[in-house]
């Protein structure tokens, strides 16, 4: 009888159960302390001599770093193993987070960003790779499902402490940040990770086979961009459009948690509906309305219309994640599962990073100018996607 991956997977669903726990508990550590850390960085730059640019520096270097090292990361983990990455990362992570307690002037806040950027990087890619390994595939839309939950069960806290604390505790804050990447640590070193042989019949030609860039995963990197945009614009002029509407600073507040509290409600029913259903609908779907809503909101003067609609957004984004993430994976071979995972946060980094960059400036023009244009972009990618997976089967198949 032959095994492949997959199968073995589904002999130990417990272990698969588990593995997932541990690693939503990591996830959600890492991202609390690491999204506490965002509201008041620019702020607590200014407030240690550095200038705007400065500032915007140190903020871009975070997913400059990512852009360059997720691939690696996910090289790295095909080669000797997901879990050292995993744990390589939460520790590169909380060090540098620590040392932002350094007497060290602004200038080296910059090196110290981009380490937490790698660190950060690292540990998403290896996590993700961790569950396409472990988890059937018949039930990993779930598995995805609830990594994500975890994560933005954890961006939903972390700005809401940092805000809290302010810059004038900011090493509260950086402090935190270390402690909780540190103790991401323990459920990370608990799991157990599914080591694939990579001369086996499945392993797709050895530990440094070339991965081939099919349809499936094509089309989800292109959802990794679409998304990547939509991020990188809210990043830097979501809050610049609710100051203009006339939002107050608890209501631009609220708008990130209502954005976070239906996703994290959402992620266990979008992870049944990627395994039961046609995967491409829920990606194509969802980006249509992230894509639409996002050209919409400049022409929109109701701040509460802008809080709900932006909860909506969310179902829709908690939809298209595990879904391409399912596509994702479905085509590679296990020993390439740290190279596709590295390849779609790439994407995504990068896409955030350029959206990011264009977008203040661009709402300077005008302010509908970053939300149309990207809306309008992704939905030209949303075609194309639908094109190329109009011949890959959109449902799950389990195994025999």
């Amino acid at each position: 009888m032959t095994v492949t991956s997959t199968s073995v997977a589904a002999t130990d669903q417990p272990a698969a159960r588990r593995l997932v726990r541990g690693l939503s508990l990591t996830v959600f550590l890492q991202w609390f302390g690491a999204s506490a850390i965002i509201p008041m960085l620019p702020l607590y730059i200014r407030h240690r001599g550095g200038t705007d640019a400065l500032a915007g520096l140190v903020m871009s270097a975070f997913f400059a770093a990512g852009v360059v090292s997720q691939y690696p990361a996910g090289r790295l983990a095909d080669r000797i193993g997901r879990r050292p990455v995993l744990l390589a990362g939460l520790v590169l992570y909380g060090f540098a987070s620590l040392a932002f307690l350094a007497p060290l002037g602004p200038v080296w806040e910059v090196g110290l960003r981009a380490l937490q950027g790698v660190g950060a990087g690292a540990a998403v890619v290896a996590s993700l790779a961790l569950v396409s390994g472990a988890v059937a595939a018949e039930r990993r839309g779930k598995a995805f499902a609830s990594i994500y939950g975890a994560q933005i069960a954890g961006m939903a806290v972390g700005p809401l402490v940092g805000s809290i604390l302010g810059v004038e505790l900011m090493w509260i804050v950086f402090l935190a940040a270390g402690v909780a990447s540190f103790a991401a640590c323990i459920p990370a070193f608990l799991v157990t990770e599914h080591r694939p042989d990579p001369h086996g019949p499945h392993a797709g030609g050895g530990r440094h086979d070339r991965l081939r860039l099919g349809h499936a995963i094509t089309g989800s990197l292109l959802a990794a961009v679409v998304l990547g945009l939509a991020f990188g614009v809210y990043e830097i002029c979501w809050t610049l459009l609710l100051r203009l509407r006339g939002a107050s600073s608890w209501q631009i507040g609220l708008s990130w948690t209502l954005f976070a509290i239906p996703f994290v409600l959402m992620s266990r029913p979008s992870g049944w509906l990627t395994d039961h259903v046609d995967r491409r609908r829920l990606v194509v779907g969802g980006l249509v309305v992230t894509t639409s809503m996002c050209a919409s909101y400049p022409f929109l003067h109701s701040v509460p219309a802008l809080l709900v609609l932006g909860g909506i957004e969310a179902v829709a984004t908690v939809l298209v994640l595990p879904a391409a993430q399912s596509m994702l994976v479905q085509t590679a071979g296990p020993t390439q599962l740290g190279r596709v995972q590295g390849l779609f946060s790439t994407s995504q980094t990068a896409a955030t990073a350029v959206a990011a960059a264009l977008g203040g400036a661009l709402f300077s023009l005008a302010a509908w100018t970053p939300f149309v244009l990207v809306g309008s972009l992704g939905m030209v990618l949303v075609v194309v996607i639908a094109v190329v997976w109009r011949s890959v089967p959109g449902h799950v198949t389990p195994p025999a």
